[in-house]
Order: C-alpha cells, then structure tokens, then sequence
C-alpha cells in the first residue's frame, strides 16, 4: 500500500466524519471582519472547536512517544552532527522542489505576481543553484498549499484534528494537502509513474527531519513552561494557518519555524517559547 493512497484514505475517512458531524465549514463574516478574525484570540471552550478532544490527545499522546523516541534524537543528532552548510543546502533543496504546489496555489488564489516571483525562483534556483541546494534568489519563499487556498476562498477550517504522524491539523487541510496538492507536484508525479516509492519514502523521511529539526527546541521550550502542551499546540496551529492565509497581514509575530505543527501563539501578546514579543 504505497504513502499517497493510505494519505488519500485518511483525508476521505475524516471528510467523511466532517460531513455527518455537520460541522460549520465555511466562515461567516464580511471581508472587514477577516483581520478581526484573525487576531481573536480563541481561548474559550467554543473557539477552540475540538469536538474529538478526547481521541486527538490520544492520538497527540501516541505521537509524542514516536517524537521522544525516533524523532528527537535523529533530530538532535541531525543538529549536531551534521554542518548548518549542509542541513541548509537539504532545506532549499526540498523547499525548491515543492516550489510548483506553492506556484499552482498562488494562481488558484488569484496571486498572479506571486506565483510569477516563484516560478522565476524556481528555474534560477534549480539551474544556477545546482537543483535549489543554493538559494542563488535570496531571501524566503512564501510556502502555499490548497488549504491555504481554500481558506483565501472562504472556506472554514473545520474542527481541529491530530493525524497520527502528522500532526494537527483539520479537515480543510487535510484534503488540500493529501488529496490536491499531490497533482500540483511534478516530482509525485515522477514517482507515482515511475514505481519509485523508495524514492518517495526518503524524501518524506528527509522532509520530517528536516522540519522536525528545526524546532526541535522550541518544542521542548513550549513543552517545559505550558500548563497544557496539548492546548497549547492546538492554539499555535491554528492561529499560524490563519496568519499563512492572510500572509500575514496585520499581524506582528515573532520568528516561527515551519513544521507541520506550523507554531504561532494563540493570543499575540503571548510570548513563543521565551521569545518577546516585538510590539513590546
């Protein structure tokens, strides 16, 4: 059973559940109401939308033995062992080769300029930069997925999910990033047709250790000062998918890594992992 078809069973079993529950899935509100939105903090219980609390913390449980146990220490010794030159080089390479889902989201979300600057990125970067191993453009991609996309078009997120290995998540997502954006990617494409599952597996291997590595010590900062580090991950997830929908507008957050827990406090003027606020 190759990767993509058991991703592509999850994101239908839970779109599945999404819809019997009948969960609200588009947002409500005028386009002046989008900031606003963005910037309320959701701290109570009818703002967190976690209906399967109960099985996404054990689910959440499950996944933090697999990251005590495999994930941190090839993390750490990833980290350690191995020169930023080279960890930075895996970086752009893996980013640069996911470059045509961010280019088709750009489009599909009306960003023509943006997906142009990407598409130029792209062939500079995979021709000068000897496959995107050098960043010869400078400067940081704006990373788009259909989530994303659906979310620019005004689709709600659902209720919040944890997918085992994965990560949070929700039923948005989930579909755009298992079942759509995996057309938008050339290199899947390659794989898929070419029976290279290995090939496949090795890069999602080398994707999870390079984001997992990333914030490794954030994690574990978070993991020491929260009350609730369950909570507390859920809030950071949700409240990151809203700023990467708006790009970011209006909002003065300090530096997040990327993983798929996709960092960011739920209230702004909260501190993330010891970092001060910088409106302060």
């Amino acid at each position: 059973m190759s990767l993509r078809f058991m991703k592509s069973f999850l994101a239908l079993f839970i779109v599945s559940a999404f819809a019997v529950t009948g969960a609200p899935v588009y947002a409500e509100g005028s386009a002046a109401d989008k900031e606003t939105n963005v910037l309320a903090a959701t701290t109570d219980e009818d703002g967190v939308n976690d209906p399967l609390e109960r099985v996404n913390r054990a689910i959440f449980g499950f996944n933090e033995v697999v990251h005590e146990s495999l994930l941190g220490p090839v993390a750490n010794a990833y980290n350690r062992y191995v020169p930023q030159i080279v960890r930075t080089g895996v970086s752009n390479f893996l980013t640069n080769l996911s470059s045509p889902i961010s280019i088709a989201n750009n489009l599909l979300q009306g960003d023509v300029v943006a997906g142009f600057d990407l598409f130029v990125r792209l062939i500079v970067n995979s021709t000068v930069g000897i496959g995107g191993i050098a960043n010869v453009v400078g400067g940081e991609p704006r990373s788009e997925d259909f989530g994303q996309t659906l979310g620019v078009w005004g689709m709600g997120e659902g209720f919040y999910l944890v997918l085992p290995i994965f990560g949070p998540s929700n039923p948005r997502d989930l579909v755009g990033k298992f079942i759509v954006d995996p057309y938008f990617d050339p290199f899947a494409h390659w794989v898929g047709n070419t029976g290279r599952d290995n090939v496949s597996y090795a890069k999602q291997g080398m994707s999870g250790i390079d984001e997992f590595a990333g914030v490794v010590d954030e994690l574990r900062q978070i993991r020491k000062t929260s009350v609730d580090y369950y909570a507390a991950i859920r809030s950071l997830y949700r409240q990151k998918r809203k700023s990467e929908i708006s790009n970011g507008e209006g909002l003065d957050l300090p530096p997040i890594p990327d993983l798929g827990y996709d960092l960011a406090p739920e209230d702004f003027n909260q501190p993330l992992a010891g970092a001060t606020n910088r409106s302060q």
